[in-house]
């Protein structure tokens, strides 16, 4: 029963993150680890499955409508990939309190920023290549390393850094589902060569993210503005980050 709950909850997730160009495992992980799933050898090796699977999903949608800058991610898709299996091993080395504290403080900064630049319009910036790709390389590295650590897609920090960049909106979205494919299955296979997985939950949460993430793409695609998935990514990581924090203090 209880893998039915998860479940059902990770649907609804997915169908939210997928408008965000996110794999979800920043929420997915907290539910996991909520219902008393083990937080390193559990929650965070099937949070980042999840989020490959949730992001594949909302990028067949998102190819579809030519909305992803595939040669443009080229540099982040490499580096995260490099990166993302560098922080998995280094889990083991880590306490899980500092995980959760890192997982949380990384949520507030990315939501605070996105919260505060929610209602500014969107506008291309004139960055020069070789900036771009330095910018999207060495970043691309530290957020894979990041993802593979906490067990993370890394979309949340991909897209504040596409934005800075010049990216739209929408196009951040679309390009950061396709980039945190790879950083998450990186880090997932990572993960499964420490001995970390649970098939069961696995196999049952990845059906509802399927299907979740694919009503969700079509949404963002068709019905969402720009400064709505500001506010949408912003409080959701902005609440998450507070029940961890809080579950600290406990």
């Amino acid at each position: 029963m209880t893998i039915v709950v998860v479940s059902l909850l990770i649907f609804g997730l997915a169908f939210v993150f997928s408008m965000l160009g996110l794999g979800g495992a920043m929420l997915y992980i907290p539910v996991f680890h909520w219902f008393g799933y083990d937080f390193k050898t559990e929650a965070i090796p099937t949070g980042l499955l999840l989020n490959g699977i949730t992001v594949v999903s909302a990028s067949v949608v998102y190819f579809r409508a030519k909305m992803v800058d595939v040669k443009g991610s080229i540099p982040l898709v490499v580096s995260s990939f490099v990166g993302a299996p560098v922080g998995a091993y280094l889990t083991d080395m880590i306490p899980t309190r500092v995980l959760i504290l890192l997982f949380a403080i990384a949520m507030c900064f990315a939501g605070a920023r996105m919260l505060l630049t929610a209602h500014k319009p969107d506008k291309e910036r004139d960055v020069s290549t070789g900036l771009r790709m330095l910018l999207m390389g060495a970043g691309g590295f530290l957020i894979g390393m990041i993802a593979g650590l906490l067990g993370i897609g890394g979309g949340f920090l991909f897209v504040p850094l596409m934005l800075a960049i010049g990216y739209p909106t929408k196009k951040a979205a679309a390009t950061s589902a396709f980039v945190v494919i790879f950083s998450s299955f990186s880090g997932f296979a990572g993960h499964l060569a420490e001995g970390h997985f649970n098939w069961p939950l696995m196999l049952s949460t990845a059906l509802a993210v399927a299907v979740g993430a694919n009503i969700g793409a079509y949404v963002m695609k068709e019905k969402m503005k720009p400064k709505w998935i500001k506010q949408m990514f912003a409080l959701i990581l902005l609440f998450v980050a507070a029940k961890l924090l809080w579950g600290l203090l406990g």
